[in-house]
């Protein structure tokens, strides 16, 4: 079978499984950003009508929102004692789709910088290509 001249360098596949490190929710600061729909159900999840929310929660960043963080670069939502996201079911796209971001399936050299920064990529479950794209799609970082 002849090769597709687009296929992106992950054609087979890629390994995943969240190890709940919580790494991906600390560190060097940043932003997770979300979008109107996600600040509403965050805001409902925690009990607390939307201006609240963005109050306590939120920061503008031009015309867009992302969530605040501890002065060490920890998500307000991480709770670094259980070592868990006080909003997972609830947490935004761009944590949802982790690592399968367009800045880490640039290259294998990328991929490879994923894996090491996180010690659940390159292990678990093989997400297909379409799982891949699917997930690469919904928010660009």
């Amino acid at each position: 079978m002849a090769k597709k001249e687009n296929e992106p360098w992950y054609k087979d596949g890629l390994k995943f499984k969240c190890s709940g490190c919580g790494d991906c929710c600390t560190g060097a600061p940043g932003y997770v950003w979300f979008n109107r729909e996600e600040g509403k159900a965050i805001a409902k999840h925690l009990d607390l009508n939307v201006d609240d929310f963005y109050s306590d929660y939120a920061r503008k960043i031009g015309i867009r929102y992302s969530l605040k963080e501890f002065s060490n670069g920890d998500c307000v939502f991480f709770d670094n004692k259980q070592r868990s996201c006080q909003i997972y079911e609830h947490r935004p796209a761009q944590c949802r789709t982790w690592p399968f971001w367009s800045s880490n399936l640039k290259s294998k050299k990328t991929w490879e910088q994923t894996c090491k920064d996180c010690p659940g990529s390159g292990t678990g479950k093989l997400y297909s290509l379409e799982q891949i794209e699917a997930q690469r799609k919904v928010v660009r970082v």
